[in-house]
C-alpha cells in the first residue's frame, strides 16, 4: 500500500470555483460525483455493510480486522467527509486508514444519511448509533469497547469531534424521550479540517484571503445540511449542530488537525474550537497540529510523518 496514498486531492478540488455545493441533488441521495475507492480485496478478515439500523439503506458499516491475532482489537471509527452531502465509507480514505491493521487496531468506516436523504441531525444521530452498535456487539467482532476512537476530515472532522463530546443517550436533538440500552461512547477523537461554527465560516474567508467566501449560499454544503441559507437560520438551531456546544468534562481526548491553506474550510474554525476547549478544559484535553501549507484534503495529512504522529496519538490515548 502506498504511503502516499490520498484521498479527493487537491488536483480535484482545484477544478472548483467555491466550497462543495449541492445546486440540484438528485433525489434521495447527493449530486453524482465519481468516487474514487479503496482497495480493500487485500484485507483477509472483514465484514462488509453491515446494518446498525434499519431506518434507512445508508446505515451500513464495514470492519476490517487485523490478521493477526484474536483481539479484542482497539478500534478506529472512520467517518467519511464530502460535505455531509456525498462521499461513501468504501472511498479511498480507507487505503490510509486500513494502515492501522498493521499497528493492531481495528478499523470501521461508517455509512450515514447524506443531507441529500435526511438533514441535521440525521449524520449525528446515525454515527451515534453506529458507535452503540460496535459496543453493543463488540465480543461477536472482536473489538474493546473500551478502546474506541472516532475519526474524519472534513464533514467527517465535524462528526468525529461531535462523537468525541461523548453526548450522554437522549441529549441530543432527535433522541429526546428514546430509551437506549447502550451508550456511544468513545476513548478519543481525531477531528481533521472539520467546520465546526457554519455563521462565521463567511467571514474568516473573506478575512484570510486564502477561503472561498460561499458558505451562506442556499447551495452550500452546511446550508444544505443544515435546511435552509445560513443567513435565514437561527443562532440556536446552528449552535446545535456544532461540536464547540457540547465541550464537557465527558469530553475525550482529541487530536484537531487543519491546514492553514485550507480554501474550502477556515483555518479559524479549529483555531476557534481548540480555544474553546482550552478555556473550559484546560490545555491537556486537546492536541492541535497546525499544517501550515496544507490545503483541505491535501496529501500532507496522509503523509508518512503525519501517519507517525497519528498512530503514536492513537497509542497513548486508546
Amino acid at each position: 500500500m502506498s504511503q502516499e496514498s490520498k484521498p479527493f486531492g487537491l488536483e480535484d478540488y482545484d477544478k472548483l470555483e467555491g466550497s462543495l455545493r449541492f445546486d440540484a441533488p438528485a433525489e434521495g441521495g447527493a449530486p453524482a460525483m465519481e468516487m474514487k475507492m479503496a482497495d480493500i480485496s487485500w484485507v483477509k478478515r472483514k465484514y462488509l455493510d453491515i446494518p446498525y439500523a434499519s431506518e434507512s439503506p445508508a446505515q451500513r458499516l464495514d470492519l476490517y480486522l487485523p490478521e493477526e491475532g484474536e483481539g479484542p482489537f482497539p478500534l478506529v471509527v472512520h467517518l467519511h467527509g464530502g460535505g455531509f452531502g456525498m462521499g461513501d465509507k468504501r472511498d479511498d480514505h480507507m487505503d490510509t486508514y486500513l494502515q492501522g491493521l498493521s499497528h493492531g487496531y481495528a478499523v470501521t468506516s461508517v455509512e450515514y444519511r447524506l443531507s441529500g436523504e435526511a438533514i441535521f441531525p440525521a449524520a449525528v444521530l446515525d454515527c451515534r448509533a453506529a458507535f452503540r452498535f460496535l459496543r453493543r456487539n463488540a465480543a461477536q467482532y472482536s473489538i474493546d469497547p473500551g478502546r474506541i476512537c472516532a475519526l474524519g476530515g472534513s464533514a467527517g472532522g465535524n462528526l468525529a469531534a461531535m462523537m468525541g463530546m461523548n453526548i450522554p443517550n437522549g441529549q441530543f436533538p432527535g433522541e429526546e424521550g428514546m430509551a437506549f440500552d447502550t451508550d456511544c461512547t468513545v476513548q478519543a477523537a481525531v477531528d481533521q479540517f472539520g467546520p465546526m461554527d457554519f455563521r462565521p465560516m463567511d467571514d474568516q474567508a473573506r478575512a484570510n484571503g486564502v477561503s472561498f467566501a460561499d458558505h451562506d449560499t442556499p447551495e452550500s454544503a452546511e446550508s444544505t445540511y443544515m435546511g435552509g441559507p445560513l443567513p435565514t437560520l437561527s443562532d440556536e438551531w446552528l449552535a446545535k449542530a456544532n461540536p464547540t456546544t457540547y465541550i464537557s468534562e465527558n469530553m475525550a481526548p482529541m487530536l484537531v488537525e487543519h491546514g492553514c491553506m485550507d480554501r474550502l474550510v477556515p483555518f479559524m474554525q479549529s483555531v476557534n474550537f481548540v480555544n474553546a476547549i482550552y478555556q473550559k478544559l484546560g490545555q491537556g484535553r486537546v492536541e492541535f497540529v497546525p499544517l501550515p501549507n496544507a490545503d483541505h484534503e491535501d496529501k500532507e495529512y496522509s503523509s508518512q510523518w503525519n501517519m507517525n504522529v497519528l498512530w503514536a496519538w492513537l497509542d497513548k490515548h486508546l
